[in-house]
């Protein structure tokens, strides 16, 4: 019966993700956002759960995928699609002449989900990936994504909804991010194994400053976290070499 465990947290986080779609179409980005954070947090406890049961298998690596493609590939891409089209349709030929059609714009966003399931299928087989990562995690991407909403709902920041809803931000997001799923860019994995202190020191000060971030920025330090997870991996890796 505890096999069943790990993947019944899978399919909540399934569940989550679906929820979030049907919001996010109805451009309700900030309760999909919610849901995505509800997956992403079951994402997080289907291995936890796996691997304290002792009942990882090959079912649940795919079955968590496929989770994962929903809540951290299609969402995000809908997202961004809403957000572009918003953004487009609120000032997009005030800022730049162009021959493109700008309702062709928001399907920029779409190339999201295509990285997350190109990145999504290489995990699965790429034997490099068992304690860290190379190239952005899904779940990271989908929150860098779901943050925007959020920031333009609840910071009431004049200039910071005027990043957000400038469509060569977003467009140029959409690229980079898509890039960073896949990118030959070794990131650590925040998996902690054994609390001692110092395997774990680049995790522990990671976490801390992230709750820092959140408490003084809000919604506002989730892209800043991000960031600054890719900068820390990268001088980790730079001292390893040196």
């Amino acid at each position: 019966m505890k096999k069943h465990i790990p993947n019944f947290i899978t399919l909540l986080n399934l569940l989550s993700g679906t929820i979030a779609v049907m919001l996010a179409v109805q451009n309700q980005l900030e309760l999909a956002a919610l849901f995505v954070f509800l997956g992403i947090v079951f994402d997080f406890f289907d291995g936890f759960a796996a691997r304290m049961l002792k009942v990882s298998s090959e079912l649940g690596v795919q079955l968590d995928s496929l989770a994962d493609m929903v809540t951290c590939g299609v969402v995000p891409g809908i997202v961004m699609f809403q957000l572009l089209n918003d953004s487009t349709g609120t000032g997009w030929a005030t800022i730049m002449a162009t021959d493109m059609p700008a309702s062709w714009l928001p399907y920029v966003g779409l190339l999201i989900p295509m990285a997350s399931a190109y990145r999504l299928a290489k995990f699965n087989i790429d034997e490099r990936q068992t304690d860290s990562f190379i190239g952005l995690p899904t779940p990271a991407n989908a929150l860098l994504i779901l943050s925007l909403p959020l920031i333009v709902a609840y910071q009431n920041n004049d200039l910071m909804n005027t990043v957000i809803y400038n469509p060569w931000f977003l467009v140029v997001l959409s690229v980079v991010s898509s890039y960073m799923l896949n990118a030959e860019i070794p990131l650590f994995s925040l998996k902690i194994k054994t609390l001692a202190f110092q395997p774990n020191a680049h995790r522990y000060s990671f976490l801390l400053l992230s709750v820092v971030l959140l408490i003084l920025l809000w919604f506002a330090a989730i892209p800043l976290i991000i960031v600054m997870y890719v900068l820390m991996s990268l001088f980790m890796q730079k001292r390893n070499f040196a």
